[in-house]
Order: structure tokens, then sequence, then C-alpha cells
């Protein structure tokens, strides 16, 4: 058993506070048919039993707010004898209102926090739908091969890079690595698997290079760090597994990678480079 003292200032019936708690009201001022509590003091019972501390997760799904929370019990009666929206509140918070046992700030913080972080994980686990479902990729030996590899690099068990070599829209020659996987992340791929926009390098990728312009860029992705200084050349290094990829045409691609050209109308050139994630221990 605790004790706890409350100052308010306000006019109460004698049965305002719900058993289990006694009431002992002293030093009574009148003014103006008002009652002036100055020593109000407040003893909690300690009966809380299991059932008391059973209260259901939905609340934190119910409210966006612990204010919010503490205002759907305060009831127009709260309102009309504390004239204090506040004092109504912090009364709720301690338990002297309400109904059932009043979840303190912090537990329902971390509940609301669980709750959210269940509800991602829900999403997380909830398959994604596939850009190449449905769609007709016969005859496109490109489309053909991203579509094969789409659901296994959306799950992370396979990362690909795209070699692309081919004109842009003005004429110039361009090419880039592309990380499938960052792409796919990032942009919607349905109108390239209907063939209505085409997959092309651009300078926010992997690797871009304008033939043309001689524009050069190189950008790290979630995927893959760039190694541009080297002097085996262009080096991608996978930031799950820390395994190397080289994708020089002369050299070994690199543990759990293999590199596969394309012969397609598509392109001028494309070659993918698939590469096996395995943790590093």
């Amino acid at each position: 058993m605790y004790r706890i003292h409350v100052h308010v200032t306000c006019r109460l019936p004698d049965d305002y506070f719900p058993r289990p708690f006694s009431v002992l009201r002293s030093a009574f001022i009148f003014r103006s048919n008002r009652v002036v509590s100055v020593g109000l003091q407040l003893w909690r019972s300690a009966m809380s039993t299991e059932d008391d501390l059973a209260i259901s997760d939905s609340i934190v799904n119910d409210y966006d707010t612990y204010e919010d929370y503490l205002d759907s019990q305060i009831t127009p009666t709260d309102i009309y004898y504390l004239e204090d929206e506040d004092l109504a509140r912090q009364l709720v918070e301690l338990g002297y209102r309400g109904s059932g046992e009043t979840l303190k700030r912090d537990e329902f913080l971390a509940r609301k926090k669980a709750a959210e972080q269940a509800r991602l994980n829900k999403l997380r686990a909830t398959p994604k739908p596939l850009a190449s479902a449905f769609k007709d990729v016969t005859g496109f030996p490109f489309l053909a091969s991203l579509a094969e590899r789409e659901e296994m690099v959306r799950n992370g068990k396979l990362t690909t890079i795209i070699f692309i070599r081919d004109k842009n829209a003005k004429g110039q020659e361009v090419s880039g690595y592309i990380d499938y996987a960052h792409r796919l992340k990032t942009e919607n791929f349905e109108p390239y698997f209907e063939r209505k926009k085409k997959l092309m390098p651009t300078m926010t990728d992997l690797s871009f290079y304008n033939w043309e312009t001689q524009t050069s860029t190189s950008n790290a992705t979630p995927n893959f760090q760039v190694i541009a200084d080297n002097e085996a050349g262009l080096l991608f290094k996978n930031k799950r597994d820390r395994k190397v990829i080289n994708v020089d045409p002369k050299a070994r691609p690199g543990d759990n990678s293999r590199r596969i050209e394309l012969h397609t109308h598509e392109y001028t050139q494309v070659v993918l480079y698939d590469h096996v994630t395995r943790r590093k221990t």
C-alpha cells in the first residue's frame, strides 16, 4: 500500500472516487458554493490482480498518443467537477479515474513501439508481387533474364550487376553498371517488363560513362562499394559478404560470382554478373 497526496481546487461529490480508493477530506473552505480542498489525501489499496494487469495491447493501436489514451477515460463528469483537463489526465494516469489498470506513459510508449515493429515485420514478411509477373517477355532475352532473377534478387539470395552499352535518346553511346537490386527497390520495373520504357544506365548507378561527352560517375549503393582506383581495374565489393566482383572480361569474376554475356537485339552489349550472397561469419 502506498500514499499519494493530491492538492486540487474543485468541487467533488462524496462518491467521485471509486473503490478501492479511500478518501479523507480536511480543511474545507467554502467560496461561492464551491468546495476547495486544501489537503485532499488519497490512499490506493494493494488489491491488484493478474486481471488488473492484463490490458489488451489493442489499446496502443486505438490511440495515436498517450494523451489520447488518457482522454478516452475522461468523462464529462470529470471535466464538470475538476474544470481542468490536465488535472483530469493526471488523475487517470495515477489510476484514480478511468476503468481498469491504467498504462503508465513509458509502458504505453514501449507497447506502441513494439506494435509498430510488429506491423513493419508483417509488411516485410508479406511477399511483394513481382514486376515481371504475367509479363510476356518472349523474344527479349535481356528482359527474360531479369524476370528469371527478380524473385531471388528481391529476397536477397542473389545480387546482380547489369552492364549495359547502348545509345541514349540523343544518339550518344553510353555504358554503365547497374545494381539490379537497388533499382528494383527504387523504381517501378513494370514499364520495363511491359517494354514501355528501356532500362539504361544513369549517372546515379554504380558506374556511368558517356563516350561522347566523356562524363564519368561512380556511386556506392546499399549493396556494393565501388573500387575504381585499382591495378586490376574496376571492382565492386559486396557489402554483405565482402566478396569482390571483378568485371574485367579477361579475369575471373570472383568467389560465388559468374559472368553471363547476353546476345540480344535489345542493346549493343549486355553482361550480367550474378553473385550469390553469403553473409560473412
